[in-house]
């Protein structure tokens, strides 16, 4: 009995450890504001991104990149649609003001903007591995059902062909 507790100890403290080293490495939140109360065309039109981090290490390498104002439509007066940073502390936040004119009227999508960074210095890139661990039971199962049922009904019709 002592054992298991132990066991069951050890388990939980691992774990608890596990969770510490998960948190550790920067956390980027980031915020992308469209200032002006109206959008009229051939007036200035002020977005403004605010990038959050609230990690417990530095980001680095951080890249913005707002693919939202196509150039045949959009005319950049102040800023830069493509942004790279070295590094952004933790606890600290970043922004950047883009100022664009629209050149036509219409109807625009402003999606959202592609951050990419590291989030520590001896990052690897597992994230494509644990997703295929992750999709594999999704995608495994029902096709193993498939292939039984597949099996057993030509098992069936091979019987049947026999037989006449």
């Amino acid at each position: 009995m002592l054992k298991l507790v132990l066991a069951v100890l050890a388990v939980i403290s691992s774990a608890a450890h596990a969770n510490e080293e998960e948190d550790a490495g920067a956390r980027l939140l980031i915020s992308k504001q469209i200032l002006n109360k109206y959008l009229v065309e051939d007036m200035d039109i002020v977005v403004k991104y605010t990038l959050y981090n609230v990690g417990t290490s530095a980001a680095l390498n951080v890249q913005l990149n707002d693919m939202s104002f196509p150039s045949e439509s959009f005319l950049v007066v102040g800023g830069q649609l493509n942004i790279k940073l070295d590094r952004i502390a933790p606890g600290t936040n970043v922004s950047h003001v883009l100022v664009v004119r629209p050149k036509k009227y219409g109807y625009f999508n402003f999606t959202a903007a592609e951050v990419t960074y590291k989030p520590t210095e001896d990052v690897l890139e597992l994230d494509w591995g644990a997703f295929a661990v992750m999709t594999m039971p999704c995608l495994l199962i029902p096709f193993l059902l498939w292939y039984t049922s597949k099996s057993k009904y030509e098992k069936l019709t091979k019987g049947r062909k026999q037989k006449d």
